[in-house]
């Protein structure tokens, strides 16, 4: 089985912008308050001007609308900014090989961010860090097409079931799309625990037994088959919903629509 940390040797990742570098560097650091994350993505004009119109767009839904980080960050709160903010530097930062759709990519990434989210709150888990590793979860696959294009058609082909792009990851690969993320979540100083998830999202159960990564493993195949959202809970597996303590039946009558999630506006610029 090939390994995921020694197939990156060979792969050059993006340099991260030193904004997102230092956003990184606060998930870490128990000091860090809102003080600091601001003053860190005020060093960005685009960066902040990116933020506060997504803080205005109809996703966030906001009764009024904020003209200042400083006012978005008490609107919105400074761990999802921050969430924001570092999604933003990511998507700046990974040039997408030919054939792999930029904007479609990120819609589908917002969406599993999104119902990670949903999912984490409502076994009142940390919602920002579920956003965040959902959001993050396919750059993994992002590296492997990079590094071999030819695999990109062999992964997206259709008809694909839920979880079937990690399947075939793994048979084409070796190892599948968290994997990849996980190791680079490492490289640029992720706290461990978001990498674990990542590592362990396609096999919650056998591989690092982490909770956060079981919640990401539901949120992407909900947003696999979306279409048939909320019925779609009925197909989540059994032995990942029970390891949670989670409510099908409930969370059903609550699932939001992914369109909610989908705004990708502040990728476009």
């Amino acid at each position: 089985m090939a390994n995921a940390a020694h197939f990156l040797q060979s792969v050059k990742l993006p340099h991260m912008q030193e904004v997102g570098q230092a956003l990184i560097r606060t998930l870490s650091d128990d000091e860090a308050d809102v003080v600091s994350v601001t003053s860190i993505i005020a060093k960005d004009p685009v960066l902040t001007a990116t933020l506060l119109r997504m803080a205005n767009s109809a996703m966030f839904g906001l009764s009024r609308s904020v003209h200042s980080l400083d006012n978005a960050v008490s609107v919105i709160g400074m761990a999802h900014i921050r969430a924001r903010a570092l999604s933003i530097c990511m998507a700046n930062t990974f040039a997408f090989p030919p054939g792999m759709n930029r904007l479609d990519f990120w819609r589908n990434s917002m969406v599993c961010a999104g119902y990670a989210k949903w999912v984490a709150g409502s076994i009142a888990m940390d919602e920002q860090q579920a956003w965040l590793t959902g959001m993050m979860l396919r750059l993994g696959e992002v590296v492997i097409v990079q590094r071999m294009p030819d695999m990109l058609e062999r992964i997206e082909r259709l008809p694909r079931g839920p979880g079937e792009r990690w399947k075939r990851e793994r048979e084409l690969a070796g190892f599948d799309e968290g994997e990849i993320c996980a190791e680079i979540a490492r490289r640029w100083d992720f706290p461990e625990p978001v990498a674990l998830a990542l590592q362990s999202t396609a096999q919650p159960l056998s591989s690092g037994n982490s909770r956060m990564g079981a919640v990401v493993h539901l949120a992407a195949l909900i947003t696999d088959q979306v279409a048939l959202a909320p019925a779609a809970l009925n197909d989540l597996p059994i032995a990942v919903v029970q390891a949670l303590g989670l409510n099908v039946h409930k969370l059903q009558s609550q699932i939001p629509d992914a369109e909610s999630f989908s705004d990708i506006s502040m990728l476009q610029a």
